[in-house]
This record gives structure tokens, C-alpha cells and sequence, in this order.
């Protein structure tokens, strides 16, 4: 990538300028490259967060958060999410381009010939706990397929990571049905390789060997849309932490265990979770402006969960999508007069109408409404981030591959600012 323009740096007065190069991608605002920075300066750049650092070049996700614009390889989410499923947004984040119809078969029989776990696999659940939370269980068993499928760990062949995502995409349901299954005592339920991806997710959660389960073409909708809009995000921390634990050469399992442990941090992927424990905090209707006064006070640690986005910072599209979703779902599972949903859809009414909320832009985001959807559809809020991380797996293991097969990707290793004692000597 050649640079577009020069940035002159200034070290002050009596000291050389430094030239750096400004690179343009084809969205977004330019970088400037400070690769050469140290060698010509001897200084390194300090931005905690990495809030202003391009950490990677990556033709994956766009954002621009001003905007509320969300691009999967160029086309907006709002497209794809009403245009396309699971599988075919899983082939474009993976490969590109959306799939043809010859193109799309292949794949969706390629993931399909890799949904079993091995036995012992299954049998290694057992050292768990049963009241184990369901992410600690995704953690260890992610990790663990390492031992299991090691005969395509060479990071360098681009056929062995196709079968290592292949079989990433594949398990990552299974593992995460049995997660559910074994912390409520039921039986683990096998694949199903006749229904589609997120028919056989639904029926490897909730069927029983009593009886048949039929899925609602409703409830599937909902989910296959929740697994779209959380599928790639561009460079967050859990993506970040796949890159990193994947740049120095790491086998795709442990990389993505690694993703799934970032995840869990309720400042990341528990956000849904976390969205309706303070549902239930605030317990009533009646209570909402109690708890609306107390998120407007400087002074009080309340905060209302699932409002704004440190990324958008007007309106996050997923979430006009996913509030479509929330009222066909509880149009069609009648749970309008439920307490807890009343109480969702009022707070959310307030937020949309208040001068506070519109003014700060503090907007319901997909979070509000996921954890809504998730809880209509009769997920636990402990497994709401275990869905979170099966959507996911598609984007980092897309993540992963582009920066392993990047010729100019190094193991990262970021610099610091030392505050520590200066260098002294140890008493004699």
C-alpha cells in the first residue's frame, strides 16, 4: 500500500523533523505509518486502549461509528441481515463474496460433515461442575479441540486453517448446546446434518429424546439475524486478543479459546447479559422513572445498560434491525403483557422520546434487544454470550486467516511507558 501523503513531525525547536507516511484505505480515515518512528526518533506513541492506532490492514468490516454505518466486505448490514443467512454472511466474511448457489452448497456440506464432537471430547465435560457458567465450560473444551484434531495444526498451510475453520464454524454450535444441556441435566442432543445451521443450533439446545422439536420459522429467523449482526465487528478487544494470541503462531483452537476468555468480560461480549439483570433491578413499570432519574444524576453509580455505543456514536444499525426482530418475536410468542418485556419496551419507549436520551444520543443498541429476543426464545441470560461467541467464531477465524496468510504481519508486541523505580542497585 503506498503512501498517499507525508506527515511532518515536529520534535521541537533545535531537533530534526521527522517525515512519516500517510496511507489511505478505501473507507475510513487515513493512517499515518509510524513503523520507521523510533528508528528516526527514538520515541514510541502512547494511546492506552489503542483508540487511535491502526493495529492491522484487514478488507473485512467497516465502521464508521458517526455514520451508524457497519460494512461486512463492503455491503451494509442492513442488507445482509434481510437479504441473506447465517451460511451465506459466514462464506462472504470467510471469502469475499457472497456465495453463488453451486457455492453455497459445498460450503454448507463442508461445515455440515464436521458438527459431531469427538466422544472422549463429550466425556471430558464431565470434570466440570454443573453449575459451571456455561463461557468456563466453552473456554476449556474450544482449547481442547487442539487435542483432539491435531492433523491440520500447520498454521502455514492454507488447507490445513480452511479445515480448522471448517471445523470452528461447525462445533462451536455443538459445543455450545452441550455447555446449555449439561449445566440444566439434560441429555446432550447430537446434530442434525438435514436441518439448516441455526435450525439444527435450536434443535441441539431445546430437543429432548421424549419428544419431537419442531422449530418456529419465527424463533429461527430471530436467531439466524442475532448470528449475522454479532458475526464480525472489525478490530474489537476479543478480535484483537485472536490476532495477537494468533501472531506468534498459535494453533487456531487456542486462538479462538483465547477470543471466547476476552469475550466473557462483561465490559465486551456481556453487555445483553448485563442489559437485563438491570431489567430485572428495576423490577416494575412503575419504577422506570425512579431508575430514569437516577441514570440522568452525576452523583449516582446507576447506569442504564444496552444505551449508547462507545463505537456509534448517533445510532448503531444492528440495532434498528434487531428491534424489528424483537417485536415479531413477541408478536408471535404473544409476550407483549409479559412483566419484563413491558418494562423493556416502556424504557425503551422513554429513551426514544426524552430530550436527555436524544440530546447525549444514548439510543437503545443491539445489545437491548438481543438480550430481549434471546430471553423470548427461552435462552438463559448465562448463555447469552455463549450465542454471542458462536456468532463470532466466523469473524475471528476470518480475522485469524487474513492476518496469518498478511506477508507484513509480525508477532505483536506492543511497547510501554515505564513508570516504575528508575534503575538502582540492591543494598550490600
Amino acid at each position: 500500500m503506498p503512501p498517499q501523503n507525508i506527515a511532518t513531525l515536529s520534535l521541537g525547536e533545535g531537533k530534526k523533523t521527522i517525515e512519516l507516511p500517510v496511507l489511505s484505505g478505501n473507507e475510513g480515515p487515513d493512517v499515518v505509518d509510524i513503523r520507521s518512528l523510533y528508528a528516526q526518533s527514538g520515541l514510541f506513541t502512547y494511546d492506552p486502549g489503542f483508540v487511535s492506532t491502526a493495529s492491522c490492514k484487514s478488507a473485512i468490516t467497516f465502521i464508521d461509528g458517526d455514520k451508524g454505518i457497519l460494512l461486512y466486505r463492503g455491503y451494509p448490514i442492513e442488507q445482509l441481515a434481510t437479504r441473506c443467512d447465517f451460511m451465506e454472511v459466514s462464506y462472504l466474511l470467510l471469502n469475499g463474496e457472497l456465495p453463488t448457489p453451486d457455492q453455497k452448497a459445498q460450503f454448507v456440506s463442508s461445515i455440515r460433515s464436521h458438527t459431531m464432537l469427538h466422544e472422549q471430547l463429550i466425556k471430558f465435560l464431565s470434570g466440570f461442575r454443573r453449575d459451571a457458567h456455561p463461557m468456563a465450560v466453552m473456554v476449556g473444551v474450544v482449547g481442547a479441540l487442539s487435542a483432539f484434531y491435531h492433523d491440520a495444526m500447520d498454521v502455514s498451510d492454507a488447507q490445513h486453517r480452511e479445515q480448522s475453520i471448517f471445523r470452528l464454524i461447525a462445533k462451536l454450535p455443538t459445543i455450545t448446546a452441550i455447555a446449555y444441556k449439561y449445566n440444566i441435566g439434560q441429555p446432550f442432543i447430537y446434530p442434525r446434518n438435514d436441518l439448516d445451521f441455526t435450525e439444527n443450533f435450536l434443535h441441539m439446545m431445546f430437543a429432548t429424546p421424549a419428544e419431537k422439536y419442531t422449530p418456529n420459522p419465527v424463533i429461527v429467523k430471530a436467531l439466524d439475524r442475532i448470528l449475522i449482526l454479532h458475526a464480525d465487528h472489525e478490530q474489537n478487544a476479543s478480535t484483537s486478543t485472536v490476532r495477537l494470541a494468533g501472531s506468534s503462531g498459535a494453533n487456531p483452537f487456542a486462538c479462538i479459546s483465547a477470543g471466547i476468555t476476552c469475550l466473557w468480560g462483561p465490559a465486551h461480549g456481556g453487555a445483553n447479559e448485563a442489559c437485563l439483570n438491570m431489567l430485572e433491578q428495576i423490577g416494575d413499570v412503575s419504577r422506570i422513572n425512579e431508575y430514569i432519574a437516577r441514570a440522568k444524576d452525576k452523583n449516582d453509580p446507576f447506569r442504564l445498560m444496552g444505551f449508547g455505543h462507545r463505537v456509534y456514536k448517533n445510532f448503531d444499525p444492528r440495532a434498528t434491525l434487531m428491534r424489528e426482530t424483537c417485536h415479531e418475536v413477541l408478536d408471535e410468542l404473544g409476550l407483549h403483557n409479559d412483566r419484563l418485556f413491558k418494562l423493556a419496551l416502556e424504557l425503551e419507549r422513554i429513551a426514544l422520546e426524552d430530550d436527555y436520551f436524544i440530546e447525549k444520543k444514548l439510543y437503545p443498541n443491539v445489545d437491548f434487544y438481543s438480550g430481549i429476543v434471546q430471553r423470548a426464545l427461552g435462552i438463559p441470560t448465562s448463555m447469552f454470550t455463549a450465542i454471542f461467541a458462536t456468532a463470532r467464531t466466523v469473524g475471528w477465524v476470518a480475522q485469524w486467516n487474513e492476518m496469518i496468510s498478511d506477508p507484513e504481519q509480525k508477532i505483536g508486541r506492543p511497547r510501554q511507558l515505564y513508570v516504575g523505580a528508575p534503575r538502582r542497585d540492591v543494598p550490600k
